[in-house]
């Protein structure tokens, strides 16, 4: 089977990026979340912006 990075439908809160990260590595998607959100604060809102970009550029998953 090979991995594919995409969004997730069913593992979502706001677009599905993080859930979609958790899959990818085999992580709990909260932990994502919470790294997202730190990493947001630490950034000043550059991780925002990444995450809007990926939010519309990835695919769902199937």
């Amino acid at each position: 089977m090979e991995k594919k990075f995409c969004k997730s439908k069913t593992d979502k809160k706001i677009m599905g990026v993080c859930g979609g990260i958790a899959k990818y590595m085999d992580k709990d998607s909260n932990i994502i979340r919470i790294a997202a959100i730190v990493l947001g604060v630490v950034s000043g809102g550059t991780a925002l912006i990444a995450y809007l970009v990926a939010g519309f550029m990835l695919p769902e998953c199937e």
